[in-house]
């Protein structure tokens, strides 16, 4: 009779519906998202592709603004600021290590105190102030004369204060990109609901939607931009990405009313010094065996706000002593719940998981190593090369549009044969773990490094002067940018995906924020490396590897090297990922799918 009623009725006509007890609202989320005004999140009215979509918009014109300076930055500082090869792919290795480092920053404040959304505008905001501020720089101080920095007119000295409005300027950019992004790929996820099965798909695919945006928006820099750069026309270059920037901060202020938003859930650093004081006071007490009497609330609600429970996991068993209950937590049969004392297995769990992570974390470096080559070498290897196609000159970053396709084209082959094909021999609907995708983006991170490599001895071989560049056509770097847009795929979206996954509720744009703070540190062991390598190769008056003249360098010996680094990472990834296991959930959310899809059928 309750079938043949509700059959006859809409969702919206009563609030919330009672099955085995439990009340089940399908009108509403069930991931505990809320409103702008802190309400309940309805589904039809928030979130959702609406949403996302708004955000994807929004990433992709914020893309094209930060590489409209990144992507030739290194060109700018051998041209404009007349820096050598070596001392100019440092810089812009430092530089982009700080953007992402910048991220963790980001995601402390999201997670912890502002909120997804406030943290996304406030640091879009510092990303538009440091690009105008950069535009007005180079206007006033350092493109003297107008049109220098082309490869053939050089500017005049720079004064001390126009370099130091320019870095300040950059390390805005940097700031502000960095907070930026880890954040808003977690926001849009935040968009769907992992209750729902629908929803839960499309999150997803949103994890490669967000990548695909990244790329289109930088096609842009990549094509147009950079050839106007290259020619010297900076400040049209600037100016476009600070207008850019500013109408993708207006785009998302424009979406407000129907995101759906989190609570942030306090202060991560404090629960984690809890975790470890509370075990270290009970350092000679013993764990229960199994995990079922350690400490837990009742019910479905976690003591962390806004996260879900955690089933106990047999890893650092150590740490269960602070969940431990002990005489001295219980009085008058009350427990003491300070959590300085007693922790509950959700706030232990949410530590392991972020040491269970780090292993991962740490292996991913050496292929951020890989992709900043992209960034600074690559460039200025292709500014060695043959840059004209019949009357047509190539400025050489623009041939990083190569990587932009192939990740386009990548994301499409990955989703519509690989998942599908996969799938059906491995059962897992998404064809490939978050695991094994990124080590095939390992395996092929290595084969665009021998590309490279092979590339660079081709193109000593037609040096025919050391003042001369080669006649080796650039479109011979093709292949290394296809390999390493291919690679991204397999790798970013998969870090992208497991980072988010894989991260407590609490934390999880801090999970985001993993996968920036690899390239972070993947572009400072760069550096490194390039220092170590200068050091050793300069020896006994030998111009070395990567001279300021790379026709008298071994920049193929370079590649090679990064190439036997990724290998050896691969073998220790692969063993980090067998030890590694997936979080674990408790039934809550499984039960409240189970609950809406009972109340859709009936």
């Amino acid at each position: 009779m309750a079938a043949l009623e509700l059959r006859d009725l809409s969702f919206e006509v009563f609030e919330s519906i009672e099955i085995e007890g439990k009340a089940i609202d399908p009108a509403r989320t069930n991931d505990g998202s809320i409103d702008r005004k802190g309400n309940p999140a309805i589904r039809a009215c928030s979130g959702g592709w609406k949403s996302a979509i708004l955000l994807l918009v929004n990433q992709g014109l914020a893309t094209l603004a930060f590489f409209g300076v990144g992507v030739n930055l290194v060109l700018f500082l051998t041209r404009v600021l007349q820096q050598e090869n070596a001392d100019a792919a440092n810089t812009v290795s430092k530089w982009t290590g700080t953007v992402y480092m910048f991220s963790l920053a980001g995601a402390f404040l999201s997670d912890s105190y502002w909120g997804r959304y406030m943290t996304c505008a406030i640091f879009q905001l510092i990303f538009v102030v440091g690009l105008v501020l950069l535009s007005l720089s180079s206007w006033l101080f350092l493109l003297k004369p107008a049109g220098c920095g082309d490869g053939e007119l050089d500017c005049t000295p720079v004064s001390t204060i126009g370099i130091a409005i320019f870095y300040l300027s950059i390390y805005l950019i940097a700031f502000g990109n960095g907070g930026y992004q880890p954040t808003i790929a977690t926001f849009g996820a935040d968009q769907f609901d992992e209750t729902d099965p629908t929803e839960r798909r499309s999150k997803t695919a949103f994890f490669s939607y967000f990548y695909l945006a990244l790329n289109l928006g930088s096609l842009f820099s990549n094509t147009i931009l950079v050839y106007f750069e290259d020619t010297g026309k900076w400040l049209i270059g600037f100016w476009t990405a600070a207008g850019s920037a500013s109408l993708a901060l207006l785009l998302f202020r424009l979406g407000t009313p129907g995101y759906r938003h989190f609570r942030p859930s306090g202060n991560p650093l404090t629960r984690v010094a809890q975790v470890f004081v509370a075990a270290s006071r009970k350092w000679d007490r013993k764990v229960p065996d199994g995990g079922e009497k350690l400490y837990e609330l009742e019910g479905t609600e976690s003591a962390i706000a806004g996260s879900r429970k955690m089933v106990h996991s047999n890893e650092f068993l150590y740490l269960d002593k602070a969940a431990t209950i002990t005489r001295e937590d219980l009085c008058a049969e009350i427990i003491n719940t300070d959590p300085w004392r007693l922790c509950t297995v959700t706030q232990v769990e949410e530590v392991k998981r972020v040491l269970k992570m780090l292993p991962i974390w740490l292996c991913t470096i050496i292929y951020s190593v890989v992709f900043t080559q992209m960034a600074s070498l690559f460039v200025e290897q292709g500014a060695t090369m043959d840059t004209n196609m019949a009357h047509f000159h190539i400025p050489p970053a623009s041939m990083s549009a190569f990587d932009i396709l192939s990740v386009a084209a990548f994301i499409f082959f990955y989703r519509r044969i690989i998942v599908p094909v996969a799938a059906r021999f491995s059962g897992n609907p998404k064809g490939l773990t978050e695991l094994q995708r990124m080590g095939i983006g390992l395996v092929i991170s290595m084969l665009a490094m021998l590309a490279a490599g092979t590339v660079e001895l081709e193109r000593l071989k037609r040096v025919a002067s050391p003042s001369e560049r080669s006649s080796l056509s650039i479109l011979w770097q093709i292949p290394q940018y296809v390999l390493i847009g291919a690679s991204e795929v397999f790798m970013y979206v998969g870090q992208l995906e497991f980072f988010n996954g894989q991260a407590p509720d609490g934390i999880k744009s801090f999970g985001s924020s993993l996968c920036m703070a690899s390239i972070s540190l993947g572009n400072y062991v760069s550096c490194l490396i390039v220092s170590i390598v200068m050091s050793i190769t300069t020896r006994d008056n030998s111009p070395g590897w990567i001279p300021e003249n790379l026709n008298v360098g071994h920049l193929d010996r370079f590649y090679f090297l990064l190439a036997g680094l990724a290998a050896v990472d691969l073998v220790v990834y692969i063993a980090c990922a067998k030890w590694y296991k997936y979080v674990e959930f408790e039934n809550v959310g499984a039960e409240k799918e189970n609950d809406v899809d009972m109340v859709r059928k009936v």
